[in-house]
């Protein structure tokens, strides 16, 4: 199956004109070059200088647009106060790749502590985008960003993980250049930040990694007419219902018109016609249902005044249900045993950034070739077209939310230790991001469940916040289920169950509750034995092994983080096997473990640790550089479609009353 993005002619058309338009490339500043990272991939020096040439936002697409990545300019700043002196119409220090982590080998810079930023660039404006609006859009910088226009501050945007876009017609020279100037600020874990980070830290060590600074996704400028789409929100049922709301810049509703298009056939199925900044509900008949099996998805063309934009969906609904018995997951009111790995999205080049797209895809046909039908996008943020990809391919998604400051402590003035956690601002901007994530995710059909927080990471526990947290989530997408607490402090929010975790990092145990297990590296799912001081599983919530496995086998130099500190840690992997024989065998046996709980007990899913290496882990079913895949395929294969096939004998042909699904 070919999984490539289907591009509109005239958008490929626009890719061209970008392409010729590319960001200037300064005259005195140190020449880009790629830097040798400590590991490369096999697309390492594929990236090229223009990168991510796609369209960046697919479910909301106009014709009319330039890309903005390639070549820009850096230059360190020494301070949060350098925001206030911006460096206009000068030539930066050294050139760098956009999009790009600082840290990384692809940016040309590979950075360390790049806390201050500025970036730099130039661009025109087609004339034929004369009267209508310019957009200038980001996918993602991490953490804060200052944007100034022809000297104009134009928008400030903090959250290192979502897109923003800010209207700069009013700033623009209507003939010739733009200067282009962002301020970025990235503290990471430094103090006294307590921020929404994943696994980056300044100090890498063993399951923390390098960090990414600066505009790590795709920037590019569109037309738009003065009143125009600022956001599209879709939710497509089962029933073949669709509740729609087209959100315009425009204050009052106006009129618009949505069609339904059968990508098969590329004929419209549907229409409807609505108002601007209200929901709309209507039904398409005789839909193909979007699956694993069969990720049907159809597309969407949305016209409000002058403005056309194009977007997709699939039509699918997730639940929760009793079958036979058990508290089940439902998709399209079926019971399907979810099961995939804790994937990072980390690379050895480009940190945060894969090198292309078809990097990027390349992870995602190895999961599918081995049978997995789901992955835990785990505490990172990926692009749009990461999710468009999972869409096509059918693969669910359990969306972690990035955890706040994990693990790190402070000693206090009278030798007390205490883990950091969030006062009350950073809570409520913790909050803020969490409704950010949702917002941004609730398109994709791909994405099943939203986890709140993993392992305890950032997570208050003289109260709470996890209930309040997950009513926000399902106020604002009822569709998906909510994993509220994977790992450690659970308290009964949220719709999986509690039974215990035990997590070995390094020399040290911990043994906490938590809502879905995560157990290494054998599997304690939906069953009737948990760990020491922990919680039974419970029968009101689902049943799922949020991480297990985690088995390691090292590899020569050439397939390793050449890291001397990464190195160093490659023992703390929960179980080191000495050959990939071992390591085969010991994949077997777990998985014939959490076969056994799937046919006797209650367990719904499962998560493997994990897609790749990473830095100084090594318990990949791909090498962090990904030229070595570990798995015995065929083996693989049998043992996943044996956990399919004995969930699906878990289900009598009829269903018990009460189990037709409910969130």
């Amino acid at each position: 199956m070919h999984y490539s993005s289907l591009i509109p002619a005239s958008l490929a058309l626009c890719s061209l004109v970008s392409a010729l338009n590319a960001p200037r490339q300064a005259t005195n500043s140190t020449k880009y070059a790629v830097k040798t990272p400590p590991l490369t991939t096999p697309w390492t020096y594929l990236a090229g200088t223009n990168p991510w040439p796609q369209y960046p936002r697919p479910q909301l697409e106009r014709p009319q647009w330039q890309s903005l990545n390639g070549i820009w300019t850096y230059q360190n700043a020494s301070s949060l106060d350098a925001v206030n002196s911006p460096p206009y119409n000068q030539t930066l220090s050294n050139e760098v790749l956009i999009p790009s982590c600082l840290e990384s080998g692809l940016s040309g810079l590979q950075g360390q502590y790049t806390i201050y930023s500025w970036l730099a660039t130039s661009f025109s404006v087609p004339k034929t985008w004369a009267g209508n609006r310019t957009l200038l859009n980001f996918g993602a910088v991490d953490y804060e960003a200052t944007v100034f226009v022809n000297g104009k501050n134009a928008t400030f945007h903090r959250g290192g993980y979502f897109a923003f876009t800010v209207d700069v017609t009013e700033y623009l020279n209507t003939n010739g250049a733009n200067e282009l100037l962002v301020f970025v600020h990235d503290p990471t874990d430094s103090d006294p930040y307590v921020i929404p980070i994943g696994k980056q830290t300044l100090h890498p060590s063993h399951i923390f990694y390098t960090p990414c600074s600066g505009i790590w996704q795709s920037v590019w400028i569109e037309s738009a007419p003065s009143d125009y789409i600022t956001q599209l929100d879709i939710a497509a049922g089962m029933d073949g219902q669709i509740n729609a709301t087209v959100s315009s810049s425009g204050n009052a509703s106006a009129a618009v018109q949505i069609a339904v298009i059968d990508r098969k056939t590329n004929k419209t199925v549907a229409t409807h016609n609505g108002a601007s900044n209200v929901q709309c509900t209507f039904s398409v008949p005789s839909v193909s249902l979007w699956s694993p099996d069969s990720p049907t998805l159809y597309d969407i063309a949305v016209t409000l005044g002058d403005d056309e934009i194009s977007s997709y969906t699939g039509f699918r609904t997730i639940s929760r249900g009793v079958v036979n018995g058990i508290e089940r997951p439902l998709l399209n009111g079926e019971f399907i045993f979810q099961f995939g790995t804790l994937d990072q999205g980390f690379w050895p080049d480009g940190i945060y950034v894969p090198p292309n797209r078809d990097a990027m895809v390349f992870d995602l046909q190895t999961l599918k070739k081995l049978g997995f039908n789901m992955l835990r996008k785990h505490i990172k943020v990926e692009s749009a077209l990461y999710y468009q990809a999972c869409d096509e391919m059918g693969l669910l998604i359990f969306q972690d939310m990035p955890a706040l400051r994990p693990l790190q402590q402070h000693t206090l003035a009278n030798c007390t230790v205490v883990t950091i956690l969030p006062d009350a601002a950073q809570q409520a901007e913790f909050t803020r991001q969490l409704e950010l994530l949702v917002v941004q995710q609730r398109n994709f059909p791909s994405i099943v469940t939203y986890i709140v927080y993993n392992e305890g990471w950032g997570q208050i526990t003289t109260y709470y916040p996890e209930f309040g947290l997950t009513d926000i989530v399902k106020q604002l997408d009822p569709t998906r289920l909510v994993d509220s607490t994977s790992g450690w402090y659970d308290h009964g929010a949220g719709d999986f169950s509690v039974w215990c975790h035990v997590h070995d990092h390094g020399n040290m145990m911990y043994t906490y509750h938590a809502q879905d297990n995560h157990h290494y590296a054998n599997p304690q799912c939906g069953s009737p034995f948990y760990s020491i001081a922990s919680s039974p599983y419970d029968p009101s919530r689902i049943g799922i092994q949020g991480e297990f496995g985690g088995i390691g086998q090292n590899v020569s130099i050439e397939h390793l983080w050449n890291v001397q500190e990464a190195i160093d840690t490659i023992n703390q992997t929960y179980e080191i096997d000495t050959t990939i024989e071992a390591w085969n065998y010991r994949g077997h046996r777990l998985l014939g473990e959490l076969l056994d709980q799937v046919k006797m007990y209650s367990c719904s899913g499962g998560i493997w640790t994990q897609t790749t290496d990473v830095e100084g882990e090594v318990n990949g079913l791909l090498t962090y550089d990904r030229r070595v895949l570990r798995p015995d395929v065929a083996q693989w294969q049998a043992d996943i479609q044996n956990l399919y096939t004995a969930a699906s004998s878990r289900v009598n042909a009829s269903m018990p009353a009460g189990s037709s699904g409910r969130l």
